[in-house]
């Protein structure tokens, strides 16, 4: 009898698209975008229906480029709100046949259903199951990848799309896998595939037969991970519904309705952002140890810096004032800014004892500390915009609905 688990990864097909057409028919069978807000400057494509990727469409696309490339293209703005909901009832399809059901994002989960084998039948038919009730109860299509460790089900959900099955099994994976370029296995982004391509290992194949302490001397850990990835030994387990990632970094970030010009501006929008920051760290319970900064240009090139805190901290100064001094100290204003985001990093609990130091006048951050307690309090019963900095009266270059909030939490591979 196999000993292998039988490992689904789901996949919901064009997924902001597909909410969209099915909450709206008229869009059926048309070439469609979601996009973000030209006029806020986030005017990128989200996502695109099958017809719009057909047209040459692709996520990440300016708006105007895909008006260009597709005159026809339905521009349509994004609905977060549904596409949380139509998240959640899919998950509520999955969770009838397993407990272990690991969310990869909003349309992507991976399904350990080896217990149910015995009950539900075969992980094909399971497969075939939740394909057609996601179909039927929600008018949405998922792409299903059905293998025996968690890394092939996700390369099989992108073999074969929409609406449809693939399945490896590990006595035809070198038939199905080894043959496809090596950026499409998991792990494998843009600078690993330029490396690897340097030493002539493009396909799968070649990762799996290169030698595995020389990808471990090149690439360090991740090498050697992917290498097991390739020979089909990935033995990283499916999480259960309620498992939390541990939190490892929180941000903030927005893109300005006009550019940035001076330092005061960029301090205003970043006193602005660490409000929502220190607010969610307290929802966690975390301090943070340091602060990252990422700062967009007008010409979209990306610079980001960092710097480690004396001590842990959840005040919204402490971090904006470390996020000024990286700016300040960094940026050369060779070009104006257009998106600024702050990060709280190398977080750990609120709880956690504190190496007290020398010059530090620890009575004052206790007061500042219950100050900020008092201003999270008032905020909590009439509302964000109660109480805030002097400073952010007045302009201020960010649109009400323009941030983003980031919360990234540790990817488990157990």
């Amino acid at each position: 009898m196999s000993k292998d688990r039988a490992i689904l990864h789901s996949d919901l097909n064009s997924f902001y698209a597909s909410v969209e057409i099915m909450l709206n028919p008229t869009l059926r069978d048309k070439a469609i975008a979601v996009c973000g807000s030209t006029e806020d400057r986030h005017g990128i494509v989200l996502a695109k229906s099958e017809k719009a990727k057909k047209a040459g469409i692709k996520t990440g696309m300016v708006n105007w480029e895909a008006r260009q490339k597709c005159p026809d293209l339905i521009m349509v703005p994004p609905q977060y709100e549904q596409y949380l909901k139509y998240s959640k009832l899919t998950r509520e399809i999955y969770q009838r046949y397993t407990d272990q059901v690991e969310p990869y994002g909003m349309d992507e989960c991976w399904l350990d259903v080896t217990g149910s084998l015995g009950v539900c039948g075969s992980a094909l038919s399971i497969a075939e199951e939740i394909r057609r009730t996601t179909r039927e109860e929600l008018g949405l299509t998922v792409s299903i990848g059905v293998s025996y460790n968690k890394i092939f089900a996700k390369l099989g959900s992108d073999m074969k799309k929409p609406d449809a099955i693939t399945v490896i099994n590990r006595c035809d994976y070198q038939d199905k896998v080894w043959p496809l370029p090596v950026s499409d296995l998991f792990y494998v982004g843009r600078a690993t595939d330029k490396k690897l391509a340097r030493y002539g290992i493009r396909t799968i194949g070649e990762l799996a037969r290169a030698p595995r302490d020389f990808l471990k001397s090149t690439l360090g850990k991740n090498g050697e991970m992917l290498w097991f990835f390739a020979n089909g030994e990935d033995q990283s387990r499916v999480m259960k519904n309620d498992f939390h990632s541990p939190v490892k970094s929180i941000g903030h970030g927005t893109t300005c309705i006009s550019d940035l010009e001076t330092n005061d501006e960029v301090w205003k929008v970043m006193l602005h952002l660490t409000q929502d920051i220190s607010h969610r760290l307290r929802v966690h319970d975390m301090k943070a140890n340091g602060v990252q900064i990422t700062v967009k240009d007008n010409t979209l090139f990306y610079r980001q810096y960092q710097m480690q805190l004396p001590m842990a901290t959840q005040s919204p100064m402490e971090i904006a004032s470390a996020a000024r001094y990286l700016f300040e100290n960094n940026y050369d204003w060779h070009t104006f800014v257009r998106a600024v985001t702050v990060r709280a990093i190398n977080l750990e609990p609120k709880f956690m004892p504190q190496q007290l130091m020398l010059f530090d006048d620890a009575a004052r951050r206790a007061r500042l500390e219950k100050l900020d307690d008092t201003i999270e309090t008032i905020r909590g019963r009439f509302g964000k915009w109660s109480i805030y900095s002097a400073s952010l009266l007045g302009s201020m270059k960010t649109s009400g609905d323009s941030s983003h909030e980031v919360i990234m939490p540790g990817i488990m591979y157990a």
